[in-house]
């Protein structure tokens, strides 16, 4: 039987300020990347998104990202590479400690938004990253964009990887995501969104912005939290493959 992974972003509200619908989006995805505090996220949220993972059985990720809560991680920085591998390091550290009095411990790492698309290509910001990782826990699966070379490098240096494909995000003719502030870079039609990963999933490819078809080899599929109607999103397409006869279960147990 095919199977894939759904993933989400969480723990992404600070104080009194809320962003996404964690406790809905726990009951449909199988895994959660939770925010690690330095572009997201208080100790108390994520105290409480790794707790409400832990009851539920979804298995808990950190998503460490640029230190940048102003512009939510969304923007590059230009930190060196060691400084990269410190603040991962950090972060990791401190999602691994709430995770763990929450009853539960992190079990793979993806770097969220500027850092993410940084890595995917990058020559500084990626090694540190994997080096981060692999001294922190070696036997942490390393979440990035199918068949970018984040996943290669990392693979090659001797950890577990998992390929990501976008289920809400529009596609270049690459096979990297169109930038968030071009035209129809955010898809927001739950029943299209549907059909382009079950598309993904079964024939393993997706269409670009321009009608190519780009290969695209994934274990999970994300919905982005913040994502308008996030939750109606990754209600669709988790019915939708699960209506195909493909299990839905995490990659990293």
């Amino acid at each position: 039987m095919a199977t894939i992974d759904l993933n989400a972003d969480m723990g992404e509200s600070f104080g009194r300020w809320r962003l996404g619908d964690d406790e809905a989006m726990l009951d449909i995805v199988t895994s959660a990347n939770v925010a690690c505090g330095f572009h997201a996220g208080d100790p108390l949220t994520l105290l409480d998104t790794t707790r409400a993972a832990a009851e539920r059985g979804v298995v808990v990720g950190a998503q460490p990202g640029y230190r940048d809560l102003a512009g939510f991680g969304r923007r590059a920085l230009g930190a060196t590479g060691r400084e990269v591998y410190g603040d991962v390091l950090y972060q990791l550290g401190a999602l691994a400690g709430i995770a763990r009095a929450a009853g539960t411990r992190i079990r793979f790492v993806k770097p969220h938004g500027a850092l993410y698309n940084t890595v995917a290509s990058d020559d500084e910001h990626a090694p540190a990253v994997i080096d981060a990782i692999g001294d922190f826990d070696p036997e942490l699966v390393v979440v990035g964009l199918a068949r970018s070379r984040f996943v290669q490098r990392a693979e090659a240096a001797g950890l577990r990887v998992a390929g990501e494909a976008f289920a809400d995000r529009a596609y270049a003719p690459d096979g990297t995501l169109v930038g968030r502030r071009e035209p129809g870079a955010v898809l927001t039609d739950p029943s299209e969104i549907a059909d382009r990963m079950l598309r993904l999933v079964t024939e393993r490819e997706i269409v670009a912005v321009d009608g190519r078809i780009v290969m695209c080899e994934a274990d999970s599929i994300c919905v982005h939290g913040d994502t308008p109607g996030a939750v109606e999103m990754a209600r669709a397409v988790r019915a939708t493959v699960e209506g195909a006869g493909i299990e839905v279960r995490p990659f990293a147990g």
